[in-house]
C-alpha cells in the first residue's frame, strides 16, 4: 500500500511573487495552473491512499473547483473531504476560508467515514476513513503549542479504539519535530515512517519536520521517501507499507 501525505497549500504555489504586491497575496490568486502541476505529480506517484491537507473545496480562487474532487477524478479514486473548522467556527461563514479543508483519496472503496473534531484550536477536523484492512486518520494540528498537545491527547483516545492497523498522517505543525511527538507515539504505540526525522518544511530549504506518516502494529515500512517537489511550501511524504496483520 502506497501512502502519500501532502500539504498542498490550496495549490497557491510558492516563490517571491507569493507576497507581491502585499504579504500573503498569493492566497487570493488563481490556483488553476499549480493545481494541474500537483495533479500530475500525484498521478505520477500513483498512491493507493493520499492524505491532502490545505485543500480548496471551491472558492473563487480555484474557479469553484473542489481540488479534492479534481485530483480524485484524475486518479480514478474515491474521496472524502470536509472543512477543517468546526461547525460553530466563524471561519465557516467567511469567503474563501469557509472552503478550506482536508481530504483523503483512495483507490479502494471506503467502508466508513467519520468527521471528528478536536476540543481545542482553530483547525479541528480529524478525518477518519476505514478501508478493508486499515483505518486512516488525517489531521492538521494547531500552530499553538498548548493546543497541539490538547489535540494529541484527543487523537490518542480516538486511535486506540481501532481494531485494525492504523495510519495517522497530516501536518502536525510540530516546530520541535519528533521531540514533540515522543510521548504521543509512546502512548499510542505508533511509529514514525520517517525514521531519520528528515525535515519537510519549508520546501525550498527544509529545516523542520512538520509532516508525519505514523503507523501501528500490523504494518511494515517497505520504502519511505520525501520527493524534492516544490509545488507547495511543504514537501510531500511517500511511504510504501506491507500489511502484516
Amino acid at each position: 500500500m502506497r501512502v502519500l501525505n501532502y500539504n498542498i497549500r490550496y495549490a497557491t504555489g510558492i516563490g517571491p511573487g507569493f507576497h507581491f504586491p502585499l504579504p500573503l497575496a498569493g492566497y487570493l490568486r488563481s490556483t488553476a495552473k499549480n493545481l494541474d502541476r500537483i495533479t500530475r505529480f500525484v498521478s505520477e506517484i500513483r498512491p493507493d491512499v493520499a492524505g491532502l491537507t490545505e485543500v480548496d473545496m471551491g472558492s473563487f480562487r480555484s474557479g469553484a473547483i473542489n481540488q479534492a474532487e479534481h485530483i480524485a477524478e484524475a486518479l480514478g479514486h474515491y474521496h472524502s473531504f470536509e472543512s477543517k473548522y468546526s461547525e460553530r467556527s466563524l471561519n465557516t461563514r467567511l469567503p474563501v476560508v469557509s472552503k478550506q479543508g482536508n481530504a483523503i483519496l483512495t483507490s479502494q472503496p471506503i467502508v466508513q467515514e467519520h468527521f471528528h473534531y478536536f476540543d481545542a484550536g482553530i483547525k479541528r477536523l480529524i478525518l477518519e476513513i476505514e478501508l478493508d484492512e486499515v483505518v486512516l486518520y488525517l489531521v492538521h494540528l494547531s500552530v499553538k503549542y498548548r493546543h497541539r498537545h490538547y489535540q494529541l491527547r484527543n487523537l490518542y483516545s480516538l486511535v486506540g479504539q481501532s481494531n485494525k492497523p492504523v495510519i495517522v498522517a497530516g501536518d502536525f505543525n510540530t516546530f520541535w519535530g519528533d521531540y514533540e511527538m515522543h510521548l504521543f507515539m509512546e502512548a499510542s504505540g505508533l511509529r514514525n515512517a520517517n525514521a531519520a526525522g528528515d525535515p519537510t518544511y519549508p520546501s525550498w530549504a527544509p529545516s523542520r519536520q512538520l509532516d508525519f506518516i505514523l503507523y501501528s502494529e500490523g504494518l511494515e515500512v517497505v520504502d519511505f521517501r520525501i520527493p524534492d517537489v516544490r509545488l507547495s511550501d511543504h514537501l510531500p511524504l511517500v511511504c510504501d507499507f506491507r500489511i502484516t496483520a
